[in-house]
């Protein structure tokens, strides 16, 4: 009797207990998931060659808070050719010249951040784009880990022109305001294919904070940055062939 108690315990020891086996189970389910998002993240990409995006993240969340959005979808053609250019000489300078990332921008980043500087984004416009569609607005390193190759697939899949288009279309410039049609209209009252070299300046400038910088009334500090982005875009005009094939 004794030994057949001592083999009943010894064999309840070796099974997995009940903690281990609801690990194992959500730890499947999270796969499960991630690999769900994926697939689906990859399918929308193909999807949004054609079909225009009928919303992001950050648009939901600013529904949920109940603000009111601003957004008018317009195709590329019908966006001031200044607009993409100021944008290209604010946020990516070498956008014609790269399939997604920029690694001489992340490498420059990163020995500043080594040498305690102050920390630069690195954010390529492929990159911002992915953000804005598929993920989510806060910073992490494992949001910046997901736009690298979701950069390169969308550039593979979408081009340049389109890549800008959608990125000009989903980006915030304001409270609610999303897209250039409605920035246009929101701070200087007309629409986005008549934008002047400076207010598209003044735009580019708002990017890094749209809801401070206002372009419609712009302060000392986004008068100086679209000062300095307007100087640099005649060279970015040069060197932005990739957007008006």
């Amino acid at each position: 009797m004794g030994d057949q108690g001592d083999e009943q315990s010894g064999g309840e020891e070796e099974g997995p207990s009940t903690a281990m086996v609801w690990i194992k189970r959500i730890l499947g389910a999270l796969v499960l998931l991630a690999v769900a998002y994926g697939v689906a993240v990859l399918l929308a990409i193909v999807v949004f060659r054609f079909v225009d995006p009928p919303f992001t993240p950050l648009m939901a969340i600013e529904k949920l808070k109940g603000e009111t959005l601003k957004r008018d979808w317009v195709p590329l053609e019908k966006i001031s050719k200044n607009l993409p250019v100021a944008v290209i000489a604010a946020e990516d300078g070498q956008f014609c010249r790269h399939h997604g990332v920029d690694w001489n921008a992340v490498r420059i980043a990163l020995k500043e951040a080594s040498r305690g500087g102050e920390p630069r984004g690195a954010s390529t416009i492929p990159m911002q784009t992915v953000k804005n569609l598929f993920l989510w607005p806060s910073r992490s390193y494992l949001r910046k880990l997901l736009e690298v190759p979701l950069a390169y697939i969308s550039v593979a899949v979408w081009g340049k022109p389109r890549d800008m288009e959608i990125y000009l279309n989903v980006v915030e410039w304001g409270p609610g305001v999303f897209g250039a049609e409605a920035a246009a209209r929101y701070h200087f009252g007309k629409p986005a294919s008549q934008l002047t070299q400076w207010e598209a300046a003044l735009l580019a400038a708002a990017l890094p904070n749209p809801i401070v910088r206002r372009p419609g009334r712009p302060g000392p500090v986004t008068r100086a940055v679209a000062g300095a982005i307007q100087g640099r875009m005649p060279l970015i005009a040069k060197r932005s062939d990739c957007v008006f094939e």
